[in-house]
């Protein structure tokens, strides 16, 4: 089972991915609950979790003001989709983690 819970922040939501037993199946993308967030703000999407999972989510956010997925490794969300002119694709957003 995938589980999605949501943190608020000023600018962003962030929604962490949690996968009961660390694997899930394809399947249970039908059943995913979506937590509610502000579309007027970003959404930095945060886990471990196989890319059709983020793909299914960043889809589901794609009315947000703008979508990142994070990495650690840069410490923050990469934009990968965005309708505001102050965030492209590519940015960095700064996440202590």
């Amino acid at each position: 089972m995938i589980n999605l819970t949501a943190k608020q922040y000023d600018n962003f939501t962030l929604i962490e991915i949690e996968i009961d037993g660390g694997i899930c199946e394809p399947s249970d993308l039908k059943n995913l609950g979506y937590p509610l967030v502000n579309f007027q703000k970003g959404v930095i999407i945060s886990g471990r979790a196989p890319v059709w999972v983020f793909a299914t989510i960043v889809h589901e956010f794609h009315p947000a003001l703008w979508v990142a997925t994070f990495d650690p490794r840069l410490g923050g969300g990469i934009v990968v989709q965005s309708h505001s002119k102050d965030y492209q694709i590519g940015d960095i957003i700064p996440l202590l983690h």
